[in-house]
């Protein structure tokens, strides 16, 4: 039997036989000294100690820490979803063109569409939406082509959205959400993200879902000890409350941004500037028309709702008669009423608007049907009372017969090209004459000394004619009331 030295007997060997410096040296290779006969039965990899100490990046885990709310990085990460519409009315073009229109949302939305399906029904089923059996064959199709979410062509009530899961087993949506990430996603400015914001908690607020504790009652209201009384609030009942408590905060900020913009108005019609709005079926060209009008390098994008905060620009007709341009929110079939509500401060710009520039896209399958649908949101914001003037946009690439059908139903109409500048000029002309005019028209010799008053005629009023005299201009106008009175003591007293 062989014997064996004890790990002290050991140390102090070593203490002996080698100098002080060399004894760290000395255990080092002892440690590393490898034998054929009794490592090589050893399990694994054996690694030198750098490599054991070093950062070792495993494969598959990550998750990239971005924030998905950019488009450019929901493009990349495109859900595949299969697209579900009822179709209850109306011809089968009609049913197509619905669920077409619900393909070009879920890709803005950053979606790759994998395949859609329509059915016949008299009204959507109140269980599933679609029915059980024809969620059987739904549940097939996305097994099928290996989809991750189902979009369906209207808005569910919560119970449909949680028994149409239970049987196709992937997430299911509806448009109402569907348009509200895409404006999630767009919204820039501080008004525009709070709006979103407070129409996803109105949505969210029913369809809040609970499991397991999350359902279960919390501690009751008593002032302590083992037996608290009262049954207290679900987890879902303090969610419910907290997201109340939200919205609350997020119309007050709203109200807030309102009186802004509300004084901004008011300073706009204090100085008599008339206002045009921009309203139309989003996609129809609203932007590029008012980039053509006024060159407010707005941004442009063959997407829907690519933008969605109003942009608010000064323009100048023709005949230099100063005016605001504003581009609101695009709309489109079903807009959900969340968004209505939330949005409404921002459509007011159309009710408070002397005209309503209706853009609509000529080139589109139905430019009725967009028509129907934008006049359906005037109506709900009160702004049936403003003159329209509907402008049948990208005419370069419209069939000329739906332009001739469009300018023959709608009467007052001007079909113009926002990206080659076809009917630019007559439009501009078109607005010149449909802008309310002052009501008095004067004539005053205004002294050089008063410059000032000149200036307010040429913004506030409509020069007739000008002309510079030894006494001073020579002005022959058309201007409100309040800028008439000022005039009033420089004109010309009156022949006997």
């Amino acid at each position: 039997m062989t014997s064996s030295s004890s790990p002290s007997q050991e140390t102090k060997r070593l203490a002996h036989d080698y100098p002080e410096g060399l004894r760290a040296d000395a255990l080092m290779e002892e440690d590393v000294a490898w034998s054929h006969e009794i490592d090589s039965e050893r399990d694994g990899a054996q690694y030198d100690r750098s490599e054991r100490a070093a950062l070792r990046r495993v494969a598959g885990l990550s998750t990239e820490l971005e924030d998905v709310t950019e488009v450019e990085y929901r493009q990349l990460r495109l859900e595949r979803v299969v697209l579900v519409g009822v179709w209850t009315t109306g011809t089968v073009q009609d049913a197509d063109n619905s669920l077409a229109e619900l393909a070009a949302l879920a890709e803005t939305a950053g979606a790759l569409v994998l395949d859609g399906v329509v059915q016949r029904r008299d009204k959507p089923d109140a269980a599933t939406y679609i029915g059980s059996g024809k969620a059987l064959e739904l549940r097939d199709i996305v097994a099928d082509s290996g989809a991750d979410t189902v979009i369906c062509d209207g808005e569910l009530s919560p119970g449909q959205l949680i028994q149409l899961e239970d049987v196709v087993k992937v997430k299911v949506i509806d448009r109402t959400a569907l348009i509200l990430d895409i404006f999630a996603q767009h919204a820039k400015s501080r008004e525009g993200k709070a709006q979103v914001a407070l129409a996803q908690m109105q949505y969210m607020l029913p369809r809040l879902r609970g499991w397991g504790q999350s359902l279960s009652r919390q501690m009751g209201g008593g002032r302590g000890g083992l037996a608290t009384r009262g049954p207290g609030e679900t987890k879902i009942e303090t969610d419910r409350r907290r997201i109340r408590e939200k919205m609350a905060k997020m119309r007050r900020e709203i109200a807030e941004m309102k009186t802004g913009r509300e004084i901004k108005r008011q300073e706009r019609r204090r100085n008599k500037v008339p206002s045009v709005a921009i309203a139309g079926y989003t996609n129809a060209g609203k932007s590029s028309l008012l980039n053509r009008l006024t060159g407010a390098g707005v941004l442009v994008e063959n997407a829907l709702f690519a933008t969605l905060d109003p942009t608010v620009r000064r323009a100048e007709t023709p005949s230099g008669r100063l005016y605001t341009l504003a581009d609101t929110v695009g709309f489109v079939r079903h807009l959900p009423h969340h968004l209505v509500e939330a949005f409404r401060s921002t459509m007011e710009e159309v009710g408070d608007s002397d005209l309503i520039l209706h853009v609509v896209d000529g080139s589109h399958p139905v430019p009725e049907e967009q028509l129907a649908a934008v006049r359906e949101v005037i109506r709900d914001v009160g702004a049936t009372g403003v003159p329209e003037i509907v402008v049948i946009n990208k005419a370069d690439a419209a069939d000329p017969l739906v332009l001739q059908r469009l300018m023959r139903v709608e009467k007052r109409s001007i079909a113009v090209s926002a990206r080659t500048g076809q009917g630019i000029a007559e439009l501009l002309a078109l607005i010149d004459d449909e802008l309310p005019r002052p009501s008095v028209e004067i004539e005053a010799l205004v002294p050089y000394t008063h410059g000032k008053l000149v200036a307010r005629a040429h913004t506030e009023g409509e020069v007739l004619s000008e002309e510079h005299t030894a006494d001073g201009t020579l002005l022959k106008v058309r201007v409100h009331e309040e800028l008439a009175a000022d005039l009033a003591p420089y004109a010309p007293a009156p022949l006997n």
